[in-house]
């Protein structure tokens, strides 16, 4: 069984419903919550902090999970320990906000982190993400994470490089700090939720400006709620000239099916065979 700490690095979940829903069904998977009480009160970063330190700290913690995304998860960048964090590895998952720490531990620490669903996305999971998920937890014995999913090839070509990425304004937000995402060398892949088109073409534009995509080995577009993959790659297109390869996947992202990612794990991706399959990773402490 996993022993699994839950967190709370960003927005508090507003429905104990959906909490309790989440945490049953943990539970009914074979983990052993740990701290199964639901959350009323929202902590200050270095509070934030503290929490991610106790969770990488305790022995008994395998398995490390935020509650929801939101806001805020950047705010406690400033008061982590990454020393400690990198001296006390563990499957440490969450997304949206998330992602604001989820690449900071892995390019800081060397640790695969986990784009994956959440307390609050589990209470009433599709067999996907399910599928998904216990694949990632079971140490990845299905290699390639397109598996089930849809794929829609803009750009060919068959690439290698470091998975990194997750929610786009998240992201953006970090640019021009000493958190900022390193996408050399990197399969990049970008998400986000019910933003208008004007505002994801912004940061796009910011990215390409600042050279973000000039050293990317590949870039997988995910869900963009609201704004059709497509629109969203020739916001890209319209600017550089495209030398990469470039996929859109849905399951990447706010939607229903979610796929869990490795985020610091080397892939292949090859648009031709639709498949993105991972082909060196250092687990963390507690996965098989």
């Amino acid at each position: 069984m996993k022993n699994v700490f839950l967190i709370t690095p960003s927005s508090l979940i507003r429905k104990k419903r959906d909490f309790s829903g989440g945490t049953q069904s943990l539970f009914k998977l074979g983990f052993n919550v740990l701290n199964p009480e639901f959350p009323t009160a929202l902590s200050s970063p270095q509070e934030k902090a503290a929490q991610i330190h106790r969770a990488f700290s305790d022995p008994d913690v395998e398995m490390i999970l935020a509650q929801r995304g939101g806001y805020g998860a950047m705010k406690s960048l400033p008061f982590i320990d990454f020393d400690l964090i990198r001296e006390h590895p563990r499957f440490f998952a969450g997304f949206s906000d998330v992602s604001a720490l989820l690449n900071p531990i892995f390019e800081r620490t060397g640790l695969v982190t986990f784009h994956a669903p959440m307390v609050k996305n589990l209470s009433a999971p599709t067999p996907f993400t399910l599928k998904s998920f216990l694949n990632a937890v079971s140490g990845f014995p299905e290699k390639n994470l397109f598996k089930g999913a849809p794929v829609k090839v803009f750009h060919p070509g068959i690439a290698r490089g470091i998975l990194k990425g997750g929610n786009l304004m998240t992201l953006s937000a970090l640019m021009g700090t000493d958190w900022e995402i390193d996408t050399e060398h990197s399969i990049l892949f970008l998400e986000d939720v019910d933003e208008k088109s004007h505002s994801v073409d912004r940061c796009l534009t910011q990215w390409i400006l600042a050279g973000k995509f000039r050293d990317v080995q590949a870039i997988l577009l995910g869900d963009f709620r609201g704004i059709r993959s497509r629109q969203v790659y020739e916001m890209i297109a319209s600017q550089m000239e495209i030398k990469f390869p470039v996929v859109s996947c849905s399951y990447i992202g706010h939607g229903d099916n979610k796929m869990t990612l490795p985020v610091g794990a080397l892939v292949e991706l090859d648009t031709d065979r639709k498949r993105l399959f991972i082909q060196e990773m250092s687990l963390p402490g507690g996965i098989p």
